[in-house]
């Protein structure tokens, strides 16, 4: 039996026929051309190695293209023609939510499964919020990802158990205050900015806008969090785990 230790962030050593055969079944996926191409984006070579030997067992899929950044994804994403995107949260020149943001305008069926190494709790609801047909992390990836590859090719929804705990959780956390969940995708780019030491014109560069909408949104974050200070915002969002 053929094994491959691929990273830490996939598995320590993943016997991947096992994990294919254990995963093939009856379960078809109907695409046309029959295989499923699939767009592998991560920024690290050995986890796309490991993610494609995980999947070499599986007939109908096939890994026809790869990024390592989120500037190449969303150039391949308007170049090709894709059935499943696999996108990591971290990412060099554009991150997850940018591409998944494009991926959307550009192509809104593509469906897009998120894997990433962040847990469920700091990007799940958002990345599913902004698209995305299903989330994974990548120490669950070995045991699931084909069965959840199949089923967002095949039009539906991939959530483990503790997404689907975390979104029960979210319905009653909208009678509570405001967290970073409820903050808008650019607010919450800025409270990760922020966090991350830059100031306001930094952040006006680096995003293009006015050195006016940034501080706008800064009081937006300051407002729906409840805080007073870019302290508060970058302790609380060291305290979650959002900065890289």
């Amino acid at each position: 039996m053929q094994r491959v230790c691929a990273t830490p962030a996939i598995a320590s050593c993943v016997s991947y026929r096992m994990i294919a055969q254990q995963h093939s079944g009856n379960s078809t996926t109907k695409v046309k051309g029959g295989k499923v191409r699939i767009l592998v984006v991560d920024d690290h070579t050995i986890v796309r190695e490991g993610l494609k030997r995980i999947l070499a067992d599986a007939p109908e899929l096939r890994v026809a293209g790869e990024a390592a950044s989120g500037t190449e994804a969303i150039k391949l994403v308007r170049d090709g023609q894709w059935d499943v995107m696999l996108l990591d949260v971290s990412l060099p020149g554009a991150n997850g939510l940018e591409v998944l943001r494009v991926v959307k305008e550009h192509d809104p069926k593509l469906p897009v499964l998120v894997l990433t190494m962040h847990p469920e709790d700091q990007y799940a609801l958002r990345m599913l919020k902004a698209g995305a047909a299903g989330y994974l992390t990548k120490e669950g990836a070995p045991g699931q990802l084909v069965t959840a590859i199949r089923k967002v090719a095949s039009g539906g929804k991939y959530i483990s158990a503790a997404v689907a705990e975390k979104l029960a959780w979210d319905l009653e956390r909208r009678k509570q205050p405001a967290t970073h969940e409820d903050l808008s995708n650019r607010e919450f780019e800025i409270l990760r900015l922020i966090a991350s030491g830059k100031t306001v014109s930094q952040i006006a560069l680096d995003l293009h806008l006015s050195v006016k909408t940034v501080s706008t949104y800064r009081i937006r974050l300051l407002t729906k969090l409840n805080m007073k200070s870019n302290a508060e915002l970058t302790h609380y969002a060291i305290r979650g785990g959002l900065v890289d």
